[in-house]
């Protein structure tokens, strides 16, 4: 069992900090170069030049090369306070705080992602990382900008597809790698390039990837362990009922023989069922050990952009494809899983089942579902600077998307769904007018949703919103104040079942106060409210991602959102510190209780509502412990944790919120070559909903190996890079599967990027 020592932590992160310190002053009385720490450039908020009172995380450049992954929610994970949702190496929404699914918006360019992620947890983000150029993580809400479904927080992948300024050459990226895991190859190329006022980009990527290896079973140990219990209980209840036609049989002397033959037939019957029960879950019955079934992936796809760039502004247009066929992991085995495996140490021991390692499905063994969509996306850009008097400037976005996905079962076609979404953002920028620098504008949406076949768990329903939204900011002396509202109408209209209407409005106001040159204040408060999203309202069927019977409630009402924040920041040359304390509590928040009953042989969950609390912090420290000529030394530590809470009940904790996690970091720097290394440590979970299982703590070895070759004005980067070093058994609490999916274990990847 993993404990935890706070101590430990604010130990490191204090020691740290002064030696952080200490080594800045070093530097500057040797009069040697510092290595400034980044500055970091905003995109997401049209405020961010003055700061901004809400925490902001980006991943730009050779960070983000580092860390690429195959989902959105994965390239981001090791960010404070994020995590990913996780459904196999294919599926990974972002987690901000604890909060997930429709409170936390995923963009692309500053639109929405248009597909249907959101409707389940193993349905992917169709935005491919490799293309990207940079993602912005707001933590908190974001509802004044983006709407209901940034009610807990914001993250937009900048992707370039619509260039905005004429290129000064032709440039483009190639980007190639492998892994020895899954035995993954992944390629991706951009293309940019102008002439005279028209500007274009061209992008294409390539990934596949077998289902990969873990470090032991599939089935956690508290997962074996309740299949067990739930096994014995189902022999003691099946001797309860052998005693009772015994006793009837002793009670019965007026039966014949035949009859009682018959009696006798009957129970040699059940005695035969009980031997092939126990050979349903013993010897003729293999779990799946070393390798994940149904944890494949291959996606594709690209886009092709084209715009016209002028003096006061530019306008253009994208189109792009993606497509992609994965495995549901975890589904194999069906809602019933598997028993009749002992317990096994999971640290290292050897396992008597290791020769099972690389044997695929059990015999007779169902294959896991295969899901396969197709994605066409249309984006529309334009901005004018400078429109009028105190008008900095205008900007349209727009978005069109047509998205269609089926899943495949036993390789014959399950359930297909289908959206046609659209999203419109018009925003306006005005200069200082009283001494209020500030953006207003409108955001519209449509989306048409259905989904036809066994897992059609909800039915066809339109969805149309429009918000209207403003925020400012005005300085007061030293004192940076910022405030915005929000009103937004949303309507659900399904093809059976109640129409339902939500009127929301949203207010917001933060404060930026320098203490120092260095050191800075921030606070924010959010009132806010999100309506519920279809899924919630109208569900009703069973759901193989999740392995139960969901079924929603149309009565449901808005959730309100109050958030307080504090931070305090550090920045300098040579170090950069922060720290974030939070609480948010929610009027109505809208969760799934199990119910404890069964609907078609699954569990039954209950889409409800009931006030609840989320509250934690976060600790990040980055500073240049030494910088020399052509050189230096970085060093890391963070510590980031969350509790979310019922405010009334006996099992107040809500499910999949994520344990504790800290880690600390090192990079060097010598010119040409470049070494990373990690070390994460995430602590168990036992604060857990009703028929929630805890997880155990785990640890992370990372490292990065980098070398840049230039020749001809072009940049070769040759990289090797490892993950969970220690072959550790890592299992996602925020994730659905968890108890039947763990990650990848030790995983070596190699590539390179070429930049000309």
């Amino acid at each position: 069992m993993y404990h935890f020592s706070f101590r430990r932590v604010c130990a490191v992160t204090l020691t740290s900090f002064f030696l952080a310190l200490s080594a800045s002053s070093i530097a500057e009385e040797e009069g040697v170069s510092p290595s400034t720490i980044e500055e970091i450039v905003v995109r997401v908020h049209p405020l961010h030049a003055e700061g901004l009172a809400q925490p902001v995380e980006i991943l730009q450049s050779d960070e983000l090369n580092r860390v690429r992954s195959p989902s959105i929610g994965e390239t981001i994970s090791a960010l404070p306070g994020i995590r990913s949702s996780s459904f196999g190496q294919a599926v990974g929404r972002p987690i901000i705080r604890g909060l997930g699914g429709p409170r936390v918006k995923v963009m692309e360019d500053r639109i929405d992602s248009l597909d249907v992620s959101v409707s389940s947890p193993d349905h992917t983000i169709t935005i491919e990382p490799l293309i990207a150029e940079s993602i912005e993580v707001l933590k908190g809400p974001s509802t004044l900008l983006y709407g209901t479904s940034g009610i807990g927080g914001v993250v937009d992948v900048h992707t370039g597809r619509i260039p905005n300024e004429i290129p000064e050459s032709l440039s483009g990226t190639i980007d190639a790698r492998g892994d020895n895991n899954a035995n993954t190859e992944s390629f991706a190329v951009r293309l940019d390039g102008g002439s005279g006022n028209f500007a274009f980009h061209l992008d294409g990527f390539y990934r596949d990837a077998n289902d990969y290896k873990i470090p032991g079973f599939a089935e956690s140990l508290a997962q074996r362990a309740r299949e067990e219990a739930e096994e014995d209980h189902h022999d003691e209840d099946h001797d309860d009922h052998e005693d009772e036609d015994h006793h009837d049989e002793d009670h019965d002397d007026h039966e014949d023989e035949d009859h009682h033959d018959e009696d006798h037939d009957d129970h040699e019957d059940e005695d035969h069922h009980d031997e092939d029960h126990e050979g349903e879950h013993g010897d003729d019955e293999q779990e799946a050990f070393g390798e994940l079934p149904g944890s494949e992936l291959k996606t594709e796809g690209g886009s092709f952009g084209l715009s016209y760039i002028g003096d006061r502004g530019y306008v253009g247009v994208s189109v792009s494809a993606y497509d992609a066929r994965y495995g549901l992991p975890g589904h194999s085995h069906g809602h019933h899983g598997h028993h009749g495996h002992e317990d096994q140490d999971h640290e290292g021991e050897e396992h008597e089942g290791e020769d099972h390692e690389e044997e695929g499905h059990a015999e007779g063994e169902e294959s896991p579902p295969i899901l396969d969509l197709s994605q066409t996306r249309l984006d529309f850009d334009a901005r004018l600077d400078s429109p009028a008097e105190n008008i900095s400037s205008v900007n349209l976005r727009v978005g069109v998307n047509d998205y269609e996905h089926t899943e495949f079962e036993e390789g014959e076609a399950g359930t297909t769904f289908k959206t046609e979404s659209v999203e419109a953002r018009t925003q306006l920028v005005h200069e200082s007018v009283w001494g209020i620098t500030g953006a207003a504008g409108i955001q519209i949406s449509a989306r048409e949703y259905s989904a036809l076949g066994e897992e059609a768990f909800v039915e066809p329903v339109d969805t149309d919103s429009v918000g209207l939204f403003y925020v400012g900011q005005r300085k007061f002396g030293e004192l940076s104040v910022e405030s915005g509202l929000r009103y937004e109408d949303v309507e659900h209209n399904p093809t059976n079942g109640r129409k339902r209407s939500f009127d929301l409005t949203a207010i917001s106001l933060g404060i930026i106060y320098p203490l120092s040159n260095d050191w800075t204040l921030t606070g924010q408060f959010d009132h806010s409210g999100r309506a519920p999203i279809a899924e919630e309202l109208y569900s009703n069927g069973a759901h193989l991602a999740t392995q139960s019977y969901e079924r929603g409630d149309q009565t449901l009402e808005e959730e309100i959102a109050t958030n307080l924040s504090v931070g305090l920041s550090y920045r300098s040359s040579f170090l950069d510190f922060s720290l974030s304390v939070y609480e948010t509590s929610f009027d109505d928040f809208i969760y799934q209780s199990y119910t404890g009953l069964e609907e078609d042989e699954l569990p039954l969950l209950q889409w409800t509502q009931s006030d609840a609390t989320f509250n934690g912090f976060e600790i990040e420290a980055n500073w240049v412990v030494r910088s020399w000529s052509g050189g230096s030394l970085d060093l890391s530590a963070s510590y980031d944790r969350v509790r979310a809470q019922l405010d009334q009940g006996v099992q107040r904790d809500l499910p999949r919120i994520p344990p504790q996690r800290w880690q600390l970091g090192a990079i060097l720097n010598l010119g040409e070559f470049m070494a990373e290394l990690s070390y994460l440590e995430v602590g168990d979970q036992d604060n857990v909903a009703p028929n929630e299982l805890a997880t155990e703590s785990y640890e992370d070895v990372r490292f990065y190996l980098g070398y840049d070759i230039e020749y001809a004005g072009s940049q070769i980067e040759i990289f090797l890079s490892g993950r969970n070093l220690t072959d550790d058994e890592q299992r996602y609490h925020t994730s659905f599967i968890k108890d039947l999916a763990p990650q990848p274990g030790r995983t070596v990847e190699a590539g390179f990027r070429f930049e000309w």
